[in-house]
């Protein structure tokens, strides 16, 4: 499989690097020749390494907030049953809102800086922590609580028995749904206001009509997701296999 995959990655390289030109406009999608030039200027430069420490901080530090924010609204509120039913409809209809029409306020209050992208990303990763966790506890069993409480089990009991094995897979998957987002929002606030960063670089390159350097930018994106993504894989490996939930998964998935 990974000789097939890597077959194709060459085919698509080498007809895109015939094509542009006598097929496609060569300033608009450059080459890979050139895409590489570009990238290794740009990885061998104070300034690349700056605007990349620049995005990978906003979007760790954003990911964290949005991830303790959304976990602490829900389990808040799937916790006490009328506070939900209160406070969700509100919450929906904030999260209706495009994340993106929502940074030039954050820009307004936190200035062009770290900050302002950090809660733009936060924004997008809370909701999805929060509706995961809120529709995971709403799915509990009832009866198997039930039972649990009348077998003399306290809430330590239902909390390890019922509630982290419920909540677990939803919310490894929230995290895993919001690294990504978190990357968008950074992205769209530097497009928006910024002095450095990633998204200030693609921008720039895309003012200046320099698709080369813009390919360069898209590369080193796809490589900060793939690390991400890596890391909350293993954790999530890990955080399954304390919880004993592993062995579940892998039934399941063989079923």
């Amino acid at each position: 499989m990974i000789v097939l995959r890597l077959a194709v990655i060459a085919l698509c390289l080498v007809l895109w690097q015939v094509m542009s030109g006598p097929v496609i406009p060569e300033y608009a999608v450059s080459k890979p020749t050139d895409v590489w030039t570009a990238l290794h200027h740009l990885l061998g430069s104070s300034q690349g390494w700056t605007d990349i420490k620049t995005t990978s901080f906003e979007v760790v530090v954003g990911f964290g907030i949005g991830v303790a924010i959304g976990t602490v609204m829900g389990l808040v509120l799937g916790s006490f049953p009328l506070a939900g039913r209160v406070m969700e409809p509100l919450v929906a209809a904030i999260n209706g809102v495009p994340k993106i029409a929502l940074a030039p306020l954050f820009v307004l209050f936190f200035g062009i800086g770290d900050w302002s992208k950090i809660y733009i990303a936060a924004t997008g990763v809370a909701f999805v922590v929060f509706y995961n966790l809120y529709l995971g506890l709403r799915l509990r069993d009832r009866e198997l609580i039930e039972i649990i409480q009348v077998m003399g089990g306290r809430r330590s009991h239902v909390l390890s028995y019922v509630t982290l094995p419920t909540l677990a897979a939803p919310f490894f998957a929230a995290l895993k749904t919001g690294g990504p987002l978190a990357i968008l929002g950074v992205i769209g606030g530097e497009f928006i206001a910024s002095s450095e960063g990633v998204g200030h670089e693609l921008f720039t390159s895309a003012m200046n009509l320099d698709a080369a350097t813009e390919f360069a930018g898209l590369i080193v994106l796809m490589a900060i997701t793939l690390i991400l993504n890596s890391i909350l894989t293993q954790l999530d490996k890990f955080a399954l296999k304390k919880l004993g939930l592993a062995k579940r998964r892998t039934s399941g998935q063989s079923a």
